[in-house]
């Protein structure tokens, strides 16, 4: 035991990196790239750097919080490289 008391701003940091990795830019919360993770629609990207907008951007967003079950299955056997890869 050190003595030092926790760094709670920064555990809580870590924690949200771990849910939220795309919304820590530079060591801080990008609050409006949490909120389009989380679902909020018709988010405006004010403080973005490099800008790539295109119609339909916030509904990308939403689609992905949507569940699925179009989970990708490997079919030993039936792909073009399976010579290259190593056996299961």
């Amino acid at each position: 035991m050190t003595g030092n008391s926790l760094d709670i701003k920064h555990n809580q940091l870590e924690k949200l990196k771990q849910l939220f990795p795309e919304a820590i830019t530079e060591g801080t919360v990008d609050w409006e790239k949490l909120q389009a993770s989380l679902g909020k629609e018709n988010i405006e990207f004010q403080n973005e750097r490099y800008v790539l907008n295109w119609a339909g951007k916030t509904d990308s967003f939403r689609v992905l919080q949507q569940s699925t079950t179009a989970t990708l299955k490997p079919c030993p056997g039936e792909g073009i490289n399976d010579g290259f890869l190593p056996s299961p």
